[in-house]
């Protein structure tokens, strides 16, 4: 993604859910029930947002499970063509119908 800044999804949760309500990681992760390394790698982009994050973010936030997913997705997407191979990729044919 050239010319383009990778946004990671703790990034988002970070900037957009949790400084508008003055949390910090340490408090997100206690109203989450999850540890608090686990919120701090995530807004640190050292970590995923897994299926269970996004349920909890779900409910903490009123944001959708695949809102967050959605944007994992994307992330690791863009991250992947970033490091491709283009020649191995351009040598894979297109499979054509019979």
């Amino acid at each position: 993604m050239e010319g383009r800044r990778l946004i990671h999804p703790g990034e988002v949760l970070a900037e957009d859910f949790m400084a508008p309500l003055g949390l910090s990681a340490n408090a997100l992760a206690k109203r989450l029930g999850v540890p608090a390394n686990r919120v701090s790698a995530i807004v640190g982009g050292k970590r995923d947002v897994s299926p269970d994050t996004a349920l909890r973010l779900e409910r903490a936030f009123g944001s959708s499970a695949e809102f967050w997913l959605n944007l994992q997705a994307r992330y690791d997407l863009e991250t992947a063509r970033d490091h491709a191979d283009r020649r191995e990729l351009a040598a894979i044919k297109m499979i054509e119908p019979a």
